[in-house]
């Protein structure tokens, strides 16, 4: 795991994670959603599976988190940041460079107005 308390991982991910519960589940039922990403070995991307264990997590009270969801929370936050840092030069609304993020919980053209 990381050096970050579960409060510092809580409080990073809230902020990074832009996107909520239902918009996320309406994303992750489009094409656009299924079409990025990298295979897990079943099918489905590795982010789109995040963005299913990011809903659960939302929809969660804090109190009844888990450490695995802690782990899932962390790893979320790093993927937002190393993503979000490699921003392309191009037009990014119908990017898939987007629709990456957007799996994993961050919507960048909340923050663009794209």
């Amino acid at each position: 795991m990381s050096d970050k308390s579960n409060e510092e991982i809580y409080n990073e991910f809230y902020d990074a994670v832009n996107m909520t519960p239902s918009e996320l589940e309406q994303w992750l039922d489009t094409d656009k959603s299924k079409s990025v990403g990298q295979d897990s070995g079943d099918g489905e991307s590795k982010g789109h599976k995040s963005g299913r264990k990011i809903i659960t997590i939302k929809n969660k009270k804090k109190d009844d988190l888990n450490q695995n969801d802690y782990e899932h929370m962390n790893k979320v936050i790093g993927y937002i940041h190393r993503h979000t840092a490699q921003k392309p030069d191009s037009d990014i609304k119908e990017s898939d460079w987007r629709y990456s993020l957007k799996n994993w919980g961050h919507d960048p053209c909340k923050e663009m107005n794209c």
